[in-house]
Order: structure tokens, then sequence, then C-alpha cells
């Protein structure tokens, strides 16, 4: 089965102007950021393929630790994408994901070993991951912790 996705776009002008995007649930603002020249407002291609790349791995971790019977008490993620500009030409060069997976009180030194090794395979299991796979370096580095209550 296929499942289409549509985005609509308007652009108000040329290189430094801005525009609005709309898929889905997605209703924003883009334009260039500030750090590259352009005007900063809303969002940008380099936030949003950040955000495509990072919550694609999050619902992908959490679906694979459910599957895999770990209980976490508490699942966050903090992901940094690096950008290269070298002659006026731009390449997204990496991202890094780095999950905290906070397990239950209860959880063993296997759970949590099992966890981190969850978390690296989570990275290929993601269909975001696997399009820009080649293009773009990915790395991993889970925190497993234990809840106190």
């Amino acid at each position: 089965m296929k499942h289409p996705f549509i985005l609509n776009a308007v652009w108000h002008g040329g290189r430094n102007s801005d525009g609005t995007i709309e898929a889905g649930q997605l209703k924003t603002q883009i334009s260039i950021p500030k750090e590259m020249g352009g005007p900063g407002i809303g969002t940008n291609p380099d936030e949003m393929l950040l955000g495509a790349a990072a919550t694609c791995y999050l619902i992908t971790l959490a679906a694979m630790l459910e599957r895999s019977g770990l209980t976490t008490s508490s699942l966050t993620l903090m992901s940094e994408a690096t950008v290269d500009v070298t002659n006026n030409i731009f390449t997204y060069e990496a991202i890094k994901h780095s999950p905290i997976i906070t397990l239950t009180k209860d959880a063993s030194q296997d759970d949590i070993d099992k966890a981190i090794r969850i978390a690296h395979k989570a990275e290929g299991s993601c269909m975001i991951s696997r399009a820009v796979a080649g293009n773009v370096q990915l790395t991993t580095e889970p925190t497993v912790l234990t809840s106190s209550m």
C-alpha cells in the first residue's frame, strides 16, 4: 500500500523573501535562516529535515522498545544537524540523535543493554534515515537510565 503526502507551497519573491507551506497538520511560514543570510521567518529546510529525521527516529525507537517488551517511564530526544557552507555551497553533512531512555526502576542490566542496542538499530529502521543514508552521516548516542520511582 502506498501513502501519498502532499505539500502546497507559496513563495513571495526572491531569495530573501518568505513563503508558506501546508501539508496535513503542518502549516508554517518558511524562509532562509538568518545564519545563512536570509530573513529567518518561520522555519527552513534545514530545520524541517532535522525535524523529519528526529520525529521518525523517535517514533521508530518508541515502537521498537515497546515491541521488545521494554517499558519506559520517559523517552526524550535531542537531535543536532551540521550543515557546511563552503564557497556558497550548502551541504547537509550530519545528524546526531541523542535519546535519553528512562526504563522503569525494576529494569535489569540486560534491559539496559537491550535498550542501547535498540536505540542504535532504530536509526537504520527509520524511513527518513534510510532516505538520507549515504548522503548524510547519521549517528546515535543513547543514554539509558532507570527510574528512581
